[in-house]
């Protein structure tokens, strides 16, 4: 009788452990952002979420205070995760990022929000700017 507990403990935690979660399945985020500023950064921009094999469309916006002087244009991938259902991804997120561009560059960022979604940025950026600041995002899904 204990042999049989045992095999049904360990079938059991095999079935559960294994079974995937869907806050394991990352989502892959591509965006354009276009940013200006000086002291204080605003931009906006969209881009679009490929989340179980569907693109979902979205608008980002957002400030920015820190050390900013310039403007460019970003073309940023990366990757969301935490997201258990879509409408986890949209809201305001916090951004801690630094990035630099005179003509081209690199930039990246990793945000957060309130539902525990978390997306890490990076790519190209072009123009004139240097940045190291403190950021809050709005993303909205169309």
């Amino acid at each position: 009788m204990a042999t049989f507990r045992i095999a049904l403990i360990a079938l059991f935690s095999v079935v559960v452990f294994a079974t995937p979660s869907l806050t394991q399945t990352p989502g892959h985020v591509r965006v354009k952002l276009v940013k200006a500023g000086l002291m204080v950064g605003a931009g906006g921009g969209s881009g679009v979420l490929t989340y179980h094999g569907r693109d979902y469309p979205f608008r980002v916006s957002g400030l920015s205070i820190g050390v900013t002087a310039g403007a460019s244009v970003s073309r940023l991938e990366g990757r969301a995760s935490g997201i258990r259902q879509l409408s986890d991804f949209a809201g305001t997120y916090s951004a801690v990022g630094a990035g630099g561009a005179l003509v081209g560059g690199a930039g990246g960022v990793e945000l957060g929000n309130e539902k525990g979604v978390r997306i890490v940025l990076r790519g190209p950026k072009a123009g004139m700017e240097f940045a190291a600041n403190l950021s809050s995002i709005q993303i909205s899904l169309k």
